[in-house]
This record gives C-alpha cells, sequence and structure tokens, in this order.
C-alpha cells in the first residue's frame, strides 16, 4: 500500500478500567501488523483519563498482555491522564468559538425533558434535548460542556474521510446531537482526548473495530473545528461469542490475564487470531 510521503503511524488505545479480553487482543494485533507491514510504528496510549475508574493493576496487565502476545510497540507509553491541560486548550478554543455551552441537567432530567417532547435518536440513543442550550450558564463543578452540533455543521460545511475497509464516507456527525465534550465526573470525553491524542502523536491510519465506525462522524468534525489533521481509518471486522455479542469487559469475556497466568501461550493465540483459527465459542465478524 502507497501512503506516500507520510509514515504510517498506528496505535492501540485501551482503557485501564478492567482486564483485556481477546477482542483487545485482535485490535491490538491489527494495528500492529499493519504497521510493521508498511514499515511503520506502532503506538501503545492508555487511555487512563477516568480516573475513577482506571487502576494501575490493569495498566499492569495490559503491558504484560501486549508482551505476551509479542506485540511491541514504539517509543514511550502516553498516559491520557498527563495530558488534561492539552484537552483543556482546546476546550477553551471551541469556547472562544462560541461553539459549547454549559449544561446542568441530570440523567434524570434529561429524560423527563425527552418523555415530555419525543427527539431524534442516534447510535448512542436519544438526542439531548437542548433544555440549556442558549443558557450562557456559568461554569461549576456540577456543569458539563455540550458542543452545540448545528452551529458545529454550520461552520464545517460537508465533511469526509476515508476508510480502507468501505471507501470515502462522507461524515454526518448530526447524528449524535449535542454531544458531551468536558464531563462533569472526569475531564476530557473521549471524543476530544482521542481526536487530540491521535493528532498529537501523528498517527496516519487509526485501526480500530467496527462498533467504533460511527465515532469517526465526531472525531472528523473535532478534526475540522481544531484545524488538525486527518487520518486514514481502518475500522476492521469484531470477535463475537457464541451469541453473536462482541466481546466486552461488562459482560466479563474470559480475559488475556486469565490465559496468561493459564500458562497459554500468547504468541500461538496471536498467530490463531491472525488465521481466523478463534478458539471455541469465538467468531470473526465480516459485518
Amino acid at each position: 500500500m502507497d501512503f506516500g510521503q507520510q509514515p504510517v503511524v498506528t496505535r492501540f488505545a485501551p482503557s485501564p478500567n478492567g482486564y483485556l479480553h481477546l477482542g483487545h487482543a485482535y485490535a491490538a494485533i491489527c494495528a500492529h501488523d499493519f504497521a510493521r507491514a508498511n514499515g511503520g510504528s506502532f503506538l501503545l496510549r492508555i487511555e487512563d483519563i477516568d480516573g475513577t475508574r482506571s487502576r494501575a493493576e490493569f495498566v499492569e496487565a495490559i503491558l504484560a498482555d501486549l508482551d505476551w502476545l509479542g506485540l511491541e510497540h514504539d517509543g514511550a507509553v502516553v498516559y491520557q491522564s498527563r495530558r488534561v491541560k492539552f484537552y483543556r486548550a482546546a476546550l477553551d478554543r471551541l469556547k472562544a468559538l462560541g461553539l459549547v455551552y454549559c449544561c446542568v441537567c441530570s440523567r434524570s432530567q434529561t429524560a423527563a425533558a425527552i418523555r415530555e417532547r419525543p427527539v431524534r435518536h442516534g447510535p448512542d440513543g436519544p438526542h439531548y434535548p437542548g433544555t440549556c442550550r442558549g443558557k450562557n450558564l456559568p461554569e461549576s463543578e456540577e456543569t458539563c460542556w455540550r458542543l452545540d452540533m448545528a452551529k458545529a455543521t454550520e461552520i464545517t460545511g460537508p465533511l469526509v474521510w476515508r476508510d480502507l475497509a468501505s471507501g470515502e464516507q462522507r461524515a454526518d456527525p448530526g447524528l449524535f446531537g449535542d454531544i458531551v465534550l468536558w464531563r462533569k465526573d472526569a475531564p476530557a470525553s473521549y471524543h476530544l482526548a482521542a481526536t487530540l491524542d491521535d493528532a498529537a502523536d501523528a498517527v496516519s491510519v487509526v485501526v480500530r473495530g467496527q462498533d467504533l465506525l460511527a465515532y469517526t462522524h465526531i472525531h472528523r468534525l473535532l478534526q475540522a473545528l481544531l484545524d488538525l489533521s486527518t487520518p486514514l481509518y481502518w475500522h476492521h471486522a469484531l470477535l463475537l461469542d457464541d451469541t453473536g455479542e462482541k466481546l466486552a469487559k461488562s459482560k466479563r469475556s474470559p480475559s488475556l490475564s486469565a490465559l496468561r497466568k493459564n500458562g497459554e501461550d500468547g504468541r500461538h493465540i496471536a498467530d490463531q487470531l491472525r488465521l481466523g483459527q478463534l478458539p471455541l465459542g469465538i467468531g470473526l465478524s465480516k459485518a
């Protein structure tokens, strides 16, 4: 694959809020092997911005799991928790553009407002009904910051990105409504932090699962608003369990840590994942 003069840089960016499973292993392998096949670099980023859920033992397990799988990352590990000022500066820039607003609504208040006035539904559920939009509320510990989606999309106009699996995609960030960019219970949202990190780390190809494809609509918008480069994307297939559901920490999918401690050969498992010869009860979605 010809990438011209741009070096190939991929990344694996797990959150240390639980132990990794085979789905994470497959995602890491895809990003690692893509970089190696194209003479590029494979970075490791720990998305530990949520201090209430991130734990050091999970970070240690991530590092041990990657070593066990035979996946060597390039350069120092990046920790999101050390970049909060960087994220805040981006939020301040969006404030100066008049594209974000404070919101004090609780989940129950938002649900009640939606019951009274039905709203559009998107990939993450019903849109925020706009209760606090235009009120110019002061910032406090009880507020989050939302993106005014209508204003943002009006500024950028039509946007596209290229996916190596499905070709050119037209961005439609309005699918999500006024998303939260800065949370009450943690600093920057996943959308803001991940988009800024990929640009800061010069990631040229974002390799991640099909379950995150819809979020690229938002990330492409943030890139345009903040004058960030737009990488290529590869949203690869997912590993599914025997019920057809994707593997997940919340569903207690078998962890790499347990396999590792049980004496399994991580490099052999990695080769099986590459060849599609997966453990019983695990399938590879082609969606």
